[in-house]
């Protein structure tokens, strides 16, 4: 029973992320995550402040964007085009991270 009013949670927070994006997938896709992890880390080995507080073990810098990205704070938005000209900006707190 209980799996079914997980399913039915999940179907419900689908349908609202669904009619935020209009544009492509409601999952942050393995480029566009990529691409944010790249710049984070790069962003932070420059010296940018962590918005979390890190363990005390963890140095490396792409760990430490993966953290921020879990946690969904990082304050960036991605835009998704149409070959057509439209395009979306998308806050990435809205976009559903796929567990790898």
């Amino acid at each position: 029973m209980s799996s079914f009013l997980e399913s039915r949670e999940l179907r419900k927070h689908y349908k609202e992320v669904r009619e935020y994006i209009k544009i492509g997938p409601i999952f942050l896709t393995r480029y566009e995550k990529a691409r944010i992890l790249g710049a984070r880390a790069l962003q932070i080995s420059f010296g940018a402040p962590i918005l979390i507080d890190k363990p005390k073990n963890i140095i490396n810098p792409i760990k430490i964007a993966i953290l921020e990205l879990k946690e969904k704070i990082l304050p960036l938005t991605i835009r998704r085009e149409n070959p057509n000209g439209e395009f979306q900006d998308i806050l990435i707190n809205k976009l559903i991270l796929k567990k790898d």
